[in-house]
């Protein structure tokens, strides 16, 4: 039987990129801690007999402790690398477990151990590697976008799934698949969603050996009972292609989701979203002490700011406007005035004329109420910066869906309600996914997604991808 590289060779060139990498920045900031901070000190490990060692053998230590670290936590693993934000969670976890391996030794053997080790070379190391696998990141992207570095996939299933799984994979920014044929239960040759049928699931194994695809996902099709599963199972197996198989779930974050083999089933349980507790208190927190740190930072922006909008014209510098916060509490959002006066008694006519009145985005096309100074501030999204007050009392938070007016909100459905269980916020996830170019749908879709998958980690990849699109130029958020 013919077999292949199940695991493509751009995995692991990749993978290791990332070991050379990540070892170069650990050695220079551990012997750059080693040449500055600490010229001509030794370790001293006070125990009896023990020994005294120079800094150069405990650091050494540290870096060896480092690497098997971001190896045990799996940070280079080829289902991890280049996608979602566990590549991230895996190198703090890592970072952690070293910082503490390191002060319970120096605890326990009473090592003297410059604290600037802890206090400046890890966090310091930390920064680094997050820094440098994003910049990593975004190299493979830009190559995936060329059609390299990418799974070459044939999808297998009913119709209907496998439409649904073509169009999640191609509006979803840096999956690394390639969908290039498909693989249906009666191989009719009608296209799914613009990829090819390649031929009947009776006949699978000889069209991935025709395309020299090397990854087959798996979607539901009443063909495959358990039985068939198996034997096609094994047939990857033996080709050594790569074998993924899609659940029922949609929008279900990773950490959410729990593997546990029973009877030879793969039960899949799933952890309700919660954002209560210690959770609430940390996300609280960082809002308040982030918000008032950037009031303060970027208080010469919104002085002229002000002067700007003056100049333009009389009228105020604010605006406030009702909006509907968590459990569908109003509150008045603060921004700068972007619009001519008497904007909002314009708003239900335009929404008329462009037919979007039904729908629970309001967003006018072109809006030709939008000043000179409001283009530019909206474009660059400074006239949300006010909405840190609005952090500031709880109204808000830095990340969450944005809030609406009471009329849109009158429009949600049972599902769509959802995004009412969380606070607002001044960024989110589809502003930062495509701002106000994406479909209505999709937006709400991506809302939802935040609402069902927070974590503090998502939060932070939120608000730097803000930088990032605000520093863009591009349609505002709404």
């Amino acid at each position: 039987m013919t077999l292949r590289r199940r695991q493509p060779s751009w995995v692991q060139v990749y993978a290791r990129r990332l070991v050379v990498t990540d070892t170069l920045l650990i050695v220079a900031i551990l012997a750059g801690f080693g040449e500055f901070l600490l010229p001509g000190l030794d370790v001293s490990v006070d125990w009896p007999g023990g020994p005294r060692m120079p800094y150069s053998v405990l650091l050494l230590v540290v870096a060896l402790l480092w690497m098997l670290a971001l190896s045990a936590f799996d940070t280079r693993d080829r289902h991890v690398v280049g996608h979602d934000v566990n590549e991230y969670r895996g190198i703090v976890s890592a970072t952690f477990f070293v910082f503490a391996v390191s002060i319970s030794l120096a605890f326990f053997l009473r090592m003297d151990v410059a604290r600037t080790l802890f206090l400046v070379a890890l966090p310091v190391g930390l920064v680094a590697l997050l820094v440098s696998r994003w910049g990593w990141r975004q190299w493979l992207r830009r190559r995936q976008k060329d059609g390299r570095y990418v799974y070459r996939a044939v999808v297998l299933g009913e119709r209907a799934k496998l439409d649904h799984i073509v169009r999640q994979i191609r509006n979803t920014h840096g999956t690394g698949f390639a969908v290039v044929g498909a693989i249906t239960p009666n191989g009719t040759r009608t296209a799914v969603n613009g990829v090819p049928v390649l031929a009947a699931i009776a006949d699978a194994e000889r069209a991935l050996d025709e395309t020299g695809a090397d990854t087959l996902i798996v979607g539901a099709a009443d063909e495959l009972d358990p039985d068939a599963m198996r034997r096609l199972g094994w047939a990857m197996a033996d080709r050594d292609i790569n074998w993924v198989v899609v659940p029922a779930l949609t929008d279900v974050a990773g950490p959410r989701i729990h593997a546990r083999p029973v009877a030879g089933l793969p039960l899949v349980h799933v952890d309700f979203p919660r954002l209560e507790g210690y959770r609430r208190v940390l996300k609280r927190s960082f809002d308040i002490v982030a918000s008032i740190l950037l009031l303060l930072l970027l208080a010469p922006a919104f002085l002229a700011t002000a002067i700007a909008i003056r100049s333009e014209g009389p009228g105020p510098i604010f605006y406030t406007q009702q909006r509907i916060g968590r459990r569908g509490r109003p509150f008045a959002m603060i921004k700068f005035r972007s619009m001519v006066r008497g904007a909002d008694d314009q708003l239900a006519s335009l929404l008329d004329l462009q037919g979007t009145t039904n729908r629970p985005f309001f967003k006018v096309t072109n809006d030709p109420r939008i000043t000179r100074v409001g283009r530019f501030i909206r474009r660059h999204s400074i006239d949300e910066l006010p909405q840190l007050l609005n952090v500031v009392a709880g109204q808000m938070s830095l990340v969450g869906p944005r809030p609406q007016r009471a009329e849109e909100v009158a429009l949600y459905d049972e599902v769509v309600e959802r995004r009412l269980l969380v606070k607002p916020g001044m960024s989110g996830l589809w502003q930062v996914s495509g701002r106000s170019v994406l479909a209505w749908e999709d937006a709400l879709r991506l809302d939802l997604y935040y609402v069902e998958n927070w974590s503090f980690l998502q939060d932070l990849m939120i608000l730097f991808r803000t930088v990032r699109a605000v520093i863009s130029p591009g349609a505002t958020a709404h």
